[in-house]
């Protein structure tokens, strides 16, 4: 026999409204949100097993927060359980340095981490792989196809090997996110695009962003 849920109202959970830890959707600032205009609207879950047994799953809770930075503000949906946020609308995003990133690649990325965060894992892992388009086109990594295209990458700029190494899974990751017949990973899930984010700012902070950081260090010597 299989679990099911029954849901049981309980009052005194209404009177419940905790701040929660999150990072916020639009500014993408993590920080404390407080309960923002109405109390929470909360019950219990209880989970039958077979027979007479039923199992508490605790409360859970909805109601809206708001972002404690003063420049922000924004309002969001969330869903609690157990005192942790399990949802939110909008969803919590990937945080990431969008500086001195050219706008067709910033786009792309953006694009990448939002599909992540609503749970659409091919459809990130195929804006991640256009990244990797992007950046070649921009960089003019020329070749036939992204592979060779990400072999020229390494002529064009100065890389560490193992993030080429890494800019080619990503493609592999792309390969099977658009192609039925591709295998070369067991699923595309919330990890792997996930990691596959990770990489692919890494790689874009190698080639944009180190340099800019450097010139800004030095833009604050002393003049002689």
């Amino acid at each position: 026999m299989t679990d099911t849920e029954t849901v049981t109202s309980n009052p005194s959970q209404r009177d419940i409204s905790p701040a929660v830890n999150m990072r916020c959707p639009r500014c993408r600032k993590e920080g404390v949100f407080h309960p923002f205009g109405v109390k929470d609207i909360g019950w219990d879950i209880h989970r039958h097993t077979g027979g007479a047994g039923k199992v508490s799953d605790g409360p859970i809770a909805v109601g809206a927060r708001r972002c404690p930075n003063a420049e922000c503000n924004a309002f969001v949906f969330v869903v609690i359980h157990r005192s942790k946020v399990v949802r939110s609308y909008p969803p919590e995003v990937i945080d990431f340095d969008s500086s001195n990133l050219p706008p067709r690649i910033l786009a792309s990325l953006e694009e990448a981490i939002k599909a992540h965060a609503a749970g659409c894992y091919r459809a990130s892992a195929l804006m991640v792989r256009r990244v990797l388009e992007e950046l070649c086109e921009d960089k003019q990594a020329s070749g036939k196809n992204l592979m060779e295209r990400l072999k020229a990458l390494g002529n064009t700029v100065i890389l560490p090997g193992e993030l080429l190494a890494a800019a080619d899974e990503l493609r592999l990751l792309g390969n099977d996110a658009a192609h039925i017949e591709a295998k070369t990973y067991d699923q595309i899930g919330p990890d792997e695009c996930a990691i596959a984010i990770e990489l692919a700012k890494e790689l874009l902070k190698a080639v944009y962003q180190y340099t800019n950081l450097v010139a800004r260090l030095q833009a604050l010597k002393k003049s002689p």
